[in-house]
């Protein structure tokens, strides 16, 4: 069997680690957010009208896929580079921007004029005029800034193309800087209102001009036509049509949260929410960061026919991501503390810090499966075949709804967060099964036998730091700041150091390869920043 060349895997190495770097600074940053919000609205009906504003914005912006842009036009785009006609290359981007453009501002004005109607389809539990009222005034200030991600999601596939990963790394953390800073100053003029007004600017900041201006270094040609029935326009439809009639796992996750959270007694979507971006920060550091730095290297593997060596790619890639499950333990231990230190202050009480800190660990056994399921897919993806794992997400979603709805019945709350991320477990399997069938994979039998060590060790690594936790709270109960830091701290340096020991008594090598590389970039980081 061929292996993946090493300098392939040095350069997904370093853009993996350009791209983690950005998401976990974005998730930091995005997590300094949520605390914003929290400490202005904590647990209660303004956050909820809040979360809810996002429920139409996304999914106009599912509809013209402007999540899966770099995925649908870095193939395309791709093409044209490799064989040195750029011109053409950007005559495509020509027509994809504006064709889909054109589609998007239509959707905008359209949801702009039913707003009303189309938050009580997306939220039919709130019955608060008040609450119903502040939803539909921010979503339609958070409307337009779709357009803003659509063409941003363009121009990054550029610089992603070129191989240049620093610019659109800084997107979402202008972003969120922009949501912050619209929050801070302005609700105490407006109210949650202020925060909606910092999703508009920080998309216009971060995701538009900041983008187009990357691209434009990377020789960006536009001009305003429009043609359907071009060739190319027509191709690339084919390959995004399954992303826009599809439901991927995060937007289904984003969307049913609220849609079933608006049954619930006021201030639950707000919990939900806040224990989901806990929950996002590994993601984004195990999933979604691997897997945006390797695709464009997965998609010229798999345009050379080289299956041996994208197998490969996809095996040794997931034992990495796989390690996101430990970690997954440590944070359902501090729970508790970990929401009362980001969150515990202002308006969100001790009340609110206990609500979400009994949904954080549901979330928290599905980490394991957004983060695989985010990768595995983008296999699919860089074989142009977009249809297999929109229909498998799809399937799995829509037999999960009667799980949810049960779930919620019985449990509330808790019992949504665990339908959810129950539902997106059953996806990432099936569709990681899907891959080795048509592919053929020699090494998946290895892929399930490291997830099932890995299961085990971080089992008894949660029982250690369990007793510990219990311990250390019986001294120092986390009823303030500082006692709640000691603990995480404690407990933290406890698991760092059973980590190598799992590693050495399992034999599972990654951890430790992972420690080097991690230890390995952050000293290259600091003498040789990284540049565009």
């Amino acid at each position: 069997m061929k292996t993946a060349a090493p300098s392939i895997f040095k350069k997904i190495g370093v853009a993996s680690f350009i791209m983690m770097a950005s998401v976990f600074a974005s998730r930091v940053i995005g997590l300094v957010r949520e605390m914003a919000i929290a400490w202005a609205g904590g647990a209660d009906a303004g956050v909820d009208a809040y979360q809810i504003a996002f429920a139409l914005p996304e999914i106009l912006n599912h509809v013209v896929a402007s999540g899966f842009l770099s995925i649908t036009f870095i193939p395309v785009f791709a093409r044209y580079i490799t064989r040195g006609d750029e011109k053409q290359g950007f005559e495509v981007f020509s027509l994809v921007f504006n064709g889909f453009g054109l589609i998007l501002v239509t959707g905008i004005a359209t949801g702009m004029i039913w707003t009303p109607f189309f938050v009580h389809l997306l939220a039919p539990g709130i019955t608060d005029p008040a609450t119903f009222a502040l939803a539909v005034r921010m979503t339609r200030i958070i409307l337009p800034a779709q357009f803003f991600f659509f063409a941003g999601g363009l121009f990054m596939a550029v610089q992603f193309t070129k191989e240049k990963f620093f610019i659109p790394a800084l997107a979402p953390l202008i972003y969120n800087l922009g949501i912050i800073c619209g929050g801070v100053f302005l609700y105490p003029h407006i109210g949650m209102e202020g925060f909606a007004w910092g999703v508009l600017g920080g998309a216009f900041a971060g995701n538009f001009l900041l983008q187009m201006a990357g691209a434009a270094r990377q020789g960006l040609r536009f001009r305003f036509y429009i043609n359907f029935f071009h060739p190319d326009f027509i191709h690339y439809v084919k390959i995004t049509l399954p992303f826009m009639v599809g439901l991927t796992v995060t937007f289904s996750t984003e969307i049913l949260m609220k849609l079933f959270g608006s049954f619930l007694p006021t201030g639950h979507i707000a919990a939900m929410n806040y224990a989901l971006r806990i929950m996002f920060i590994l993601v984004g550091f195990f999933g979604q960061a691997i897997g945006m730095a390797s695709y464009p290297f997965m998609a010229g593997i798999a345009a050379a026919g080289d299956m041996d060596r994208l197998n490969h790619i996809i095996n040794q890639t997931l034992k990495f991501i796989f390690l996101v499950i430990p970690f997954s333990v440590l944070f359902i231990v501090l729970r508790y503390e970990i929401v009362m230190i980001l969150f515990q202050r202002g308006a969100f009480d001790a009340h609110a810090t206990h609500l979400t800190a009994n949904i954080l660990p549901f979330f928290m056994a599905g980490a394991f499966a957004f983060s695989a399921q985010t990768f595995v897919a983008r296999g699919f993806y860089a074989l142009e075949n977009t249809l297999y794992p929109a229909v498998v997400s799809t399937l799995c979603m829509l037999a999960g709804l009667p799980v949810i709805y049960g779930c919620m019945k019985v449990f509330g709350v808790t019992g949504v967060a665990s339908g959810l991320s129950l539902t997106v477990i059953v996806s990432s399997f099936a569709l990681y099964g899907s891959w080795n069938r048509k592919t053929r994979n020699p090494g998946d039998t290895g892929v399930y036998l490291f997830l099932v060590k890995l299961s085990l060790a971080s089992l008894v690594m949660g029982g250690i730091l369990s007793g510990i936790h219990q311990m250390l709270t019986r001294l120092m109960p986390p009823t303030a700041f500082v006692p709640a830091m000691i603990i995480c701290i404690v407990t933290g340096l406890v698991f760092l150091m059973l980590m190598p020991v799992a590693a050495r008594l399992l034999r599972i090598p990654e951890i430790m390869t992972f420690y080097e590389k991690t230890a390995r970039r952050l000293l290259s980081w600091q003498k040789k920043p990284p540049r565009s």
